[in-house]
């Protein structure tokens, strides 16, 4: 293994991480920091999470009955999935490729992984995924959805088949849709339309392709039962008075990101049309 690792890049015009490369206004720059240097940072996050998390509820339409938890990103909320699911034989499953920090996080927690390959197109091999969740009754599936690095949005009734294989077997899955605010759907709308059959369905988001990567702050929504398990691995204060201000000033301002999305997404055509006029 090998630390993460940032790369210099000075001078270049910086295009690796999928951030959004768009700022906010002057304007909101100046209300940001006027808010952010009004905290009290000689104290502890307090109930002001709880302010963020009824916020993101609303914003993502969560179903009745569910509870949110927060993330260091979404990257801490795999690691607490997975380690909330730790035991002997149990086992992570995901299609391949996929994002990278689903088999680390197995890795680092001591849970086996099993990778599934996508088909030529890039999308889910459905036979292949129900006959690896029937061998190995994974305790987590993960779906990213849209997927990362693939960019491929599943089909939507292969996905409730394979999130039924797997609820039937005990297991969870993870929707990981960290690039939702470049997506047509959203999986939240099945958790809402079917709860019972996605009973068992964690939808895990980030805001760092909504516009705020440097804020570090991604959420998972699911049955409060399921979070509250989670909830208990959690590192107390996990999330800072000055990520949580700053998510709840940009979740304030919605708007002023959903006009940069609407700017980004149509970008997707000409690149394409570039690539395939290449050799």
């Amino acid at each position: 293994m090998h630390a993460y690792g940032v790369q210099p890049s000075t001078g270049m015009l910086k295009m690796d991480a999928m951030e959004n490369p768009f700022r906010l206004p002057a304007h909101l720059q100046a209300a940001l920091g006027q808010r952010l240097g009004a905290l009290a940072l000689n104290r502890y996050p307090g109930d002001r999470v709880l302010d963020l998390k009824a916020a993101l509820a609303a914003y993502a339409g969560a179903p009745a009955g569910s509870a949110v938890l927060l993330g260091n990103g979404s990257d801490e909320l795999i690691s607490l999935v997975a380690l909330a699911c730790a035991r002997a034989q149990a086992t992570v499953l995901a299609p391949v490729p996929g994002f990278v920090m689903y088999a680390m996080s197995a890795q680092l927690q001591g849970l086996g992984f099993v990778g599934v390959p996508l088909t030529a197109d890039f999308e889910l091999d459905e036979a292949a995924m129900l006959a690896a969740i029937a061998q190995h009754r994974p305790a987590i599936t993960f779906l990213a959805y849209p997927n990362n690095p693939t960019a491929t949005l599943w089909d939507e009734a292969v996905v409730q088949r394979i999130i039924d294989a797997a609820g039937a077997q005990g297991g969870i899955v993870v929707m990981d849709e960290a690039y939702q605010p470049f997506a047509s759907r959203s999986w939240i709308t099945h958790m809402r339309d079917e709860p019972e059959r996605n009973q068992h369905v964690l939808l895990m988001r980030t805001l760092s392709k909504f516009g705020l990567a440097g804020v570090r702050l991604g959420y998972l929504i699911g049955p409060a039962a399921l979070v509250h398990e989670i909830d208990k691995v959690r590192p107390p204060y996990n999330v800072s008075v000055l990520n949580c201000e700053a998510a709840l000033f940009a979740l304030e301002h919605a708007d002023e990101y959903a006009a940069q999305a609407a700017l980004l997404r149509p970008a997707r055509e000409r690149l394409q049309a570039a690539l395939r006029e290449m050799p």
